[in-house]
């Protein structure tokens, strides 16, 4: 197969303008690519375009087969790409790892179960017959961020791949290596030319993509800026789009059977990939009756984290995915203890930054006393920053929890699962997990509301967003027209 991707350059001129990517440990750049532009885009919209005419056409079976030898490759590649993750954007090698098994179970769940979930089903009518089918529509778009490069593509591009559409794929440019080895992945899995293609493209030509007549759908995982950017085009062009944005997830607190229990589930949800997940666990709502002992723990288990090299199995806390995440996460701590929040570990940087002293460190960091009034409130925190909230009761830990712009996850923690369920019909988001940090797996739906965006990934329903669920009806010759109705 000839890829559409480019290669490693260090090309100059306006039609090959570069960029780096960066070891987030380091601070040195790793190596340099160019942006494709004008005619390259178009070339390869059109082979995708191509590509798609022939793959809707295969049996399911046949793309089946595909996604389960990539899931095979995705294993087989295993350290390969969670090195990879890992000198890109500073995961830590432990859990570039996990990420790899989690890809690879993605691919093979819609490779074992997606052929069943996309069987006709019939329609119960009165003469002849009715039924859905599950058609794909077109060549898409996916607009995927760093901080998951492997998970967030998976769950894009398999449940799609199975379906029939063909993927371009724009992945973030933190990320160039792992995306190009993915492209190639999915080439020696057995996908033909124009199925899946890398692209290296620049923000400013997004819409020259999305305008395509053969682009049907665009799909992004991203900040709220780049979603609403996104949303504007596909809706200006007429194209499906679905967002998966920002959280400030609470986790709520409503007894404690077992402190040091909740207290590890509490660490382990806020500092997961180093705190830069959308589902991250960021607000800890807690009754006062278990408040102090609470922030004394979590405070101590910040505090016991092993700073260092990510590549590291022994690195419990590495960097940040860029100096930029690191210094913008700076300024909400400094926000908020500029006007009286409190900082009972943490609030700045480790004195070891790596070999160069330019790691983008942050420290792990837990906030008390935060009012509406800082940024720390509103905004989400995409890094090791916990904000502890005392409250009086069940209403009012519902009502904080409530209490932001984002709907995307949730936790409650309690004893009573009954209690912990009608809290959870309370908390407006699109997914909440009980007595377990909000995590994701293959078979369950993956996506938010407000303003953490809309649509669904994963299980079935991720099968279905960029489907045509076509009705055929079938009427017997004999039986007349009673009336027709127009749209």
């Amino acid at each position: 197969m000839t890829s559409t991707s480019v290669q490693p350059t260090s090309a100059s001129g306006p039609d090959a303008t570069p960029f780096r990517t960066v070891d987030p440990y380091t601070g040195r750049s790793i190596r340099e690519y160019p942006y494709l532009v004008g005619e390259q885009l178009d070339e390869i919209v059109e082979r995708a375009a191509a590509a798609f005419e022939l793959w809707r056409e295969e049996p399911v079976e046949r793309r089946a087969r595909v996604l389960a030898r990539a899931a095979e490759l995705v294993r087989e590649r295993k350290e390969d790409l969670a090195a990879s993750v890992t000198r890109e954007m500073g995961k830590l090698i432990t859990e570039a790892r996990a990420e790899v098994d989690l890809a690879a179970a993605i691919f093979e769940y819609y490779a074992e179960h997606g052929p069943e979930f996309l069987r006709p089903r019939s329609l119960d009518v009165g003469e002849g017959t009715a039924e859905i089918v599950n058609e794909p529509i077109g060549v898409l778009l996916g607009i995927e961020p760093w901080n998951f490069p492997l998970y967030q593509v998976a769950r894009f591009a398999a449940p799609n791949l199975l379906l029939g559409n063909v993927i371009l794929l724009k992945h973030s440019s933190s990320c160039a290596q792992t995306a190009l080895e993915l492209e190639k992945l999915l080439a020696d899995a057995g996908t033909p030319e124009g199925v899946y293609s890398n692209l290296f493209l620049q923000v400013s030509d997004v819409e020259r993509v999305v305008s395509h007549p053969a682009v049907q759908g665009t799909s992004l995982t991203g900040s709220e800026r780049a979603g609403a950017s996104l949303a504007e085009i596909s809706g200006r062009h007429l194209k499906k789009c679905v967002l998966e944005l920002g959280g400030s997830d609470p986790f709520v607190v409503l007894d404690v059977d077992d402190l040091d229990g909740t207290l590890d589930a509490a660490a382990a949800g806020r500092l997961g990939n180093t705190g830069q997940s959308c589902v991250a666990s960021k607000r800890f709502i807690v009754p006062d009756a278990v408040y102090d002992d609470f922030v004394d723990g979590l405070t101590r288990r910040f505090s016991e984290l092993a700073v260092g090299d990510p590549s590291d199995p022994d690195t419990t806390l590495g960097p940040l995915s860029s100096e930029d995440a690191a210094q913008k996460l700076l300024e909400q701590i400094d926000d908020a203890v500029g006007k009286g929040a409190t900082v009972t570990v943490g609030g700045s940087r480790p004195e070891d930054r790596g070999p160069d002293g330019k790691g983008a460190f942050v420290d792990a960091t837990v906030l008390t006393g935060v009012t509406p009034d800082m940024r720390a409130f509103e905004e989400e925190l995409f890094g090791p920053v916990a904000v502890v909230y005392r409250v009086a009761g069940e209403d009012e830990a519902v009502s904080l929890a409530n209490s932001t712009r984002f709907g995307l996850g949730g936790t409650v923690f309690g004893s009573d699962e009954a209690r912990a369920r009608a809290v959870a019909d309370r908390i407006r988001s699109g997914m909440v997990w009980i007595n377990h940090p909000t995590s994701t797996a293959p078979e369950l739906p993956f996506g938010g509301i407000k303003s953490s965006g809309f649509g669904r990934e994963l299980s079935d329903l991720g099968l279905f967003e960029f489907a045509n669920r076509k009705l055929i009806r079938a009427v017997p010759s004999n039986a007349g027209v009673e009336h027709a109705a127009t749209g």
